[in-house]
């Protein structure tokens, strides 16, 4: 239902340290909606799980989940959904979100049993499982609350069974959904409560259709709550269109988020792509990997190579079927595999707390992709690392991807034979001081062990240093510890990048010359901002919060030039200093302009 002008022009805007938040609420909803906001934004303990009016069993399970602080998004969400109020929310992976409203969808359910109440479509199985599995963790308390989650590819009768057994939450994708909507399997006389969680991967899938399909399957009187990363115009038509006067919440991850991610791309021939992963595998030491490449059939390629050269990998794809992806991700969560082979929709939802490094084997067909693969790392407040791997012709798409995540992604060198090496030392000498600290499990094999270092020791005579080295050279084989492979292509690969990156500061100085050699009007002075097209700046930006700030009519504001980082602008002579220094905290596309005289 479209909302009115009224509406429209009313909004609320909450500052948090970690992340930009907006929630906009509707000016013609109930006084009593609005107090209630009020009395919980006051509140002295809002901060806490306590301020939301949950149960004691609910509240007993966050305390023993660790959970103490809300996240933005849950701060600004639950209040909402637990008045019964429709919902908006912009926000990425990793905000928390699946608990903003699966939390406040366990606090109301009327009971346990009986036809589903809920119902959430994602876009793909793996999402399906992980939410399910988020709230039966939330549900661990109430062993009578029974969720389900449906997809192709699992039993469709173990699913028909379960659901005339009682399920008060389904959880499933569009298609799967779809087959138990026409075959009457899934009851909806009581569903009151759809959650669309990552709507736009679902138009980027296809799926649009096919959930608008189910929505207009579903009783009117229903709660409907909508989660999308982006918000392009088709999933805005379907808010305005299906959910009535919703509250709309954006949450946007700050620098100090992104910043856990380091981020670095290597130019490399796609004929040494795979030398150069391996490479880079031998010289970042991680626990957990994740390769990402465009299509199934690379996957196997890239896998088979690994594999063949000692790695313990495995592969996840559209073509591996549903029960061995499901052992795959445990598996991987649980250290049997260490590095996983994967396409973008076989990875979607996919969160494993181990992984460190993600590579970009293959370059992300647009910035969703991208920004959706690195964050299968940094999770959870930990730091990561991503690196992408391009070709000299998509050099220049790199600056598209810095400009979308707000930071610079840094230059990196195919790792030479001595770095491999350094790296092999310092692993070797990690685990030799781990076991040496944990020794072994059983306390008489250690003894054991003893007693025949001391009988090698007196046979030939020698220290215990030769004998470790003995034990060293016996753990590592025949193959050597030190690599001594040529060097050549990946020196020829090194100085091709490095005369590009020339060409290219030449190309930007000659614009930067072009500039400066401009002279200023005589009643103009030129200033440097710390702005540009990273932070998607436009000259319009610039113009308006100077304007607005100084007073200035946009005539009387002279030449722009816009680089990746900074711009410059020229402003009238003798500006007074305090509106100055105001200018200095003035904020454009959320940073601050830090103006200063060029020099």
């Amino acid at each position: 239902m479209p909302k009115s002008k009224e509406s429209e022009d009313t909004s609320c805007s909450t500052e948090a340290s970690s992340t930009e938040l907006t929630s906009c609420n509707q000016e013609n909803s109930s006084n009593k909606t609005s107090t209630a906001i009020e009395d919980f934004v006051q509140e002295e303990d809002s901060n806490n799980f306590g301020a939301f009016g949950f149960s004691e069993v609910l509240l007993k399970t966050l305390a023993n989940k660790g959970y103490k602080e809300p996240t933005p998004i849950q701060k600004a969400a639950i209040p909402e959904l637990m008045l019964g109020r429709d919902l908006v929310g912009q926000a990425q992976t990793g905000t928390g979100k699946t608990a903003a409203f699966a939390l406040p969808i366990i606090e109301k359910l009327n009971k346990p049993g009986g036809p589903p109440q809920v119902l959430v479509l994602t876009p793909t199985r793996e999402l399906a499982i992980q939410v399910a599995e988020s709230f039966r963790s939330y549900a661990i308390d109430q062993p009578n609350l029974k969720i389900l989650s449906v997809y192709g590819g699992a039993d469709f009768r173990a699913q028909i069974n379960s659901l005339k057994r009682g399920v008060a939450i389904v959880v499933g994708t569009p298609g799967r959904v779809m087959d138990h909507l026409r075959q009457g399997t899934i009851n909806k006389t009581e569903l009151n409560c759809l959650v669309l969680d990552e709507a736009d991967e679902m138009l980027r899938m296809g799926f649009i259709d096919d959930v608008e399909w189910v929505l207009e399957q579903l009783p009117n009187e229903r709660q409907m709550i909508l989660f999308s990363a982006t918000m392009p115009s088709e999933i805005r038509r379907i808010s305005k269109q299906y959910l009535n006067e919703p509250a709309e919440i954006t949450i946007k991850a700050t620098k100090q988020k992104t910043n856990l991610i380091r981020q670095r791309h290597i130019i490399v021939q796609n004929s040494y792509k795979i030398d150069a992963l391996k490479r880079v595998l031998e010289a970042i030491s991680e626990e957990g990997v994740i390769i990402f490449t465009r299509t199934k059939a690379i996957t196997i390629t890239v896998a088979e190579r690994l594999e063949a050269s000692g790695y313990n990998v495995a592969v996840l794809n559209g073509d591996v079927p549903q029960n061995q992806r499901e052992r795959t991700i445990e598996r991987l969560r649980k250290g049997i595999i260490d590095i996983l082979v994967a396409t973008d929709v076989a990875a979607r939802g996919l969160d494993v707390d181990r992984i460190g490094l993600v590579i970009n084997f293959d370059m992300p067909f647009d910035k969703e992709a991208y920004i959706h693969r690195i964050g299968r790392t940094g999770r959870a407040g930990r730091s990561g690392e991503a690196i992408l791997f391009a070709n000299p012709r998509e050099r220049s798409f790199i600056s598209n991807l810095e400009r979308a995540v707000g930071q610079p992604i840094e230059k990196m060198n195919i790792p030479d034979n001595e770095t491999i090496n350094k790296n092999r030392l310092l692993k070797l000498q990690k685990n030799l001081i781990k076991a040496a600290t944990n020794g072994r499990e059983h306390e008489e094999e250690t003894l054991v062990l003893k007693t025949l270092i001391e009988n090698i020791e007196n046979e030939l005579k020698i220290d215990q240093n030769d004998i470790a080295l003995a034990a060293i050279s016996l753990a590592l084989g025949p193959s050597p510890l030190m690599i001594q492979e040529d060097e050549g292509w990946i020196k020829q690969a090194n100085q091709r990048t490095y005369r590009n990156d020339r060409r290219d500061d030449r190309s930007r100085n000659r614009r930067r010359s072009s500039f400066d050699n401009v002279s200023t009007e005589s009643n103009m002075e030129r200033f440097r901002v710390e702005v540009g097209y990273r932070d998607k700046v436009k000259p319009g930006n610039l113009v308006g919060a100077i304007a607005n700030e100084t007073g200035l009519k946009g005539r009387m504001i002279g030449r722009i030039q816009i680089f990746e980082s900074h711009s410059f602008i020229d402003l009238p002579k003798e500006m007074p200093k305090d509106i100055f220094n105001n200018l200095k905290r003035v904020k454009v596309m959320n940073r601050e302009l830090q103006i200063n005289r060029s020099v």
